[in-house]
């Protein structure tokens, strides 16, 4: 795979609209080693894109600049990867366009057919969200990052530190600064926040923070991180309802946040992390 993406080594600045730019990678791919079968999910959930560097040539040369969100269903067959889609995006710059609608109908057509499922795409971004429970629909999340824990390990997520306790039933929300991984092709670090919010026993928090300290130096693409959180904390703690969603920092002027659920439960409401 790593002769094959354009990440990690030099590659030409697209001058014209160029839809083969986008590379898109089997999420069964990394769904298989979770032991998920990619036909009967056990999670709904989507993978929001926000585009903050989007710019084209209007029907005069004249140019045009504009943020947009793009909204990829977990159920996609495929994701897309991330330089991919940022030269994508670049292709757009020295290309003329009708009107707006017509850039943001090439971008949802382009998306769709390369993730395998319909992908919806809004000019705009969302509002930040504090994590003070101002945003509507999302409540205060409980900070676990100042637990008084020893890390030790780092090279691999360790799904073994996660507990739960059966005697004490919650319905919380949980939150961490401190979720890093590696992008598996160039090693380069990816940042997020991580909202865990779940109905069941109680999480034990200690534990939870040295598990998601585990994944310091793990290789892997965002969305399959989450899928990894979800699949891992379902197993181990056993909630009666559980929803993951990171919010990882912006690179390449893209950020992505995935979400990953119980299946019925509601998405929650669009926001970007302050760090974003």
């Amino acid at each position: 795979m790593s002769t094959e993406l354009p990440l990690g080594r030099e590659v030409a600045y697209p001058r014209a609209y160029d839809p083969s730019l986008l590379f898109p990678i089997p999420r069964a791919q990394g769904r298989a080693a979770l032991g998920i079968d990619d036909a009967s999910l056990p999670f709904d959930g989507h993978d929001r894109w926000h585009a903050y560097e989007l710019s084209w040539l209007g029907p005069r040369g004249l140019p045009a600049a504009a943020t947009a969100t793009f909204l990829v269903p977990a159920g996609s067959p495929r994701l897309v990867e991330s330089k991919s889609l940022k030269l994508y995006l670049n292709s757009l710059n020295s290309t003329r366009f009708a009107s707006a609608d017509e850039v943001r109908e090439s971008i949802a057509r382009d998306l769709s057919q390369a993730a395998g499922a319909p992908v919806r795409v809004d000019f705009g971004l969302p509002p930040v969200d504090a994590g003070d429970g101002s945003l509507p629909g999302r409540p205060r999340a409980e900070s676990i990052d100042a637990t008084d824990v020893a890390c030790d390990e780092y090279d691999a997520p360790n799904p073994a530190l996660l507990s739960a306790d059966e005697g004490a039933r919650v319905d919380e929300v949980l939150h961490s600064t401190l979720l890093k991984s590696n992008c598996p092709v160039t090693g380069q670090p990816d940042w997020a926040s991580l909202r865990i919010a779940y109905r069941g026993p109680r999480i034990d928090r200690a534990g939870l923070l040295r598990y998601l300290v585990s994944f310091r130096e793990h290789a892997g693409f965002h969305e399959q991180c989450v899928e990894q959180v979800f699949v891992e904390l379902m197993a181990r703690c056993r909630p009666e309802a559980l929803s993951v969603e990171a919010r990882y920092t912006r690179r390449g002027g893209l950020d992505i946040n995935p979400w990953r659920a119980t299946p019925g439960l509601p998405a929650p409401p669009a926001g970007r992390d302050p760090r974003q």
